[in-house]
C-alpha cells in the first residue's frame, strides 16, 4: 500500500515536487504502461483540487485512444488535431485554456468542464500519450501547473 504526504493546498511549486516525486516511487520498476498511468491518473485525482478529470490519451495507431483516468466517462477516440488533446499531440505542445469554450474545436466529453490542460508525454521526440487535465472553473490552471505536469511528463515518458 502506498500513503503520500502530499498537501493539496501547499504552493503549487511544493504541490507539484511531491506529486512527481510520489509518481515516480509509484512506477519505478513497473514496467506496465496502464498500471503506471492508472495509479498516476488516480493520484492526480486525488490531491489536485478543483479538477474534474484527470487521465491520459494514448497514441494508438495514429490517433489518441482513451487511457487510465478518473472522472466522468470520457470520449474514446480523438482525432490528432481535433480539440485541445489532438492539438497537443499534434503540436508536441503543452495546451493550457482558460476557457474551453472559447477554444476553436473544442470536444465536450463533459459539459462541466470549464478550463483545461493537456501536456504530451514525448519518447525520443514522439509523442506518445496526452495528460489531460479538467476543471470545472474556467482559469484554474496556469504556467506552475504546466510545468509540474511537464515535469511528470518526463518521468512518465520511459514507464507508459
Amino acid at each position: 500500500m502506498f500513503e503520500f504526504a502530499i498537501n493539496s493546498v501547499a504552493p503549487k511549486y511544493e504541490l507539484y515536487h511531491e506529486l512527481v516525486r510520489s509518481a515516480d516511487a509509484l512506477t519505478d520498476g513497473e514496467t506496465d504502461a496502464v498500471a503506471n498511468m492508472a495509479n498516476v491518473a488516480a493520484l492526480l485525482w486525488e490531491y489536485l483540487p478543483d479538477v474534474n478529470w484527470t487521465g491520459f490519451y494514448r497514441m494508438v495507431d495514429g490517433e489518441l485512444v482513451l487511457g487510465p483516468f478518473q472522472g466522468k466517462a470520457a470520449c474514446i477516440r480523438i482525432a490528432v488535431g481535433e480539440g485541445v488533446c489532438g492539438t497537443a499531440a499534434a503540436s508536441g505542445e503543452t495546451q493550457l485554456v482558460a476557457d474551453v469554450h472559447a477554444f476553436p474545436g473544442h470536444i465536450a466529453c463533459d459539459a462541466n468542464s470549464a478550463s483545461e490542460l493537456v501536456v504530451p508525454v514525448k519518447r525520443k521526440g514522439e509523442v506518445i500519450a496526452v495528460i489531460d487535465l479538467d476543471s470545472p472553473s474556467l482559469m484554474r490552471f496556469d504556467a506552475d501547473d504546466a510545468a509540474g505536469i511537464e515535469a511528470l511528463a518526463e518521468v512518465l515518458a520511459n514507464r507508459i
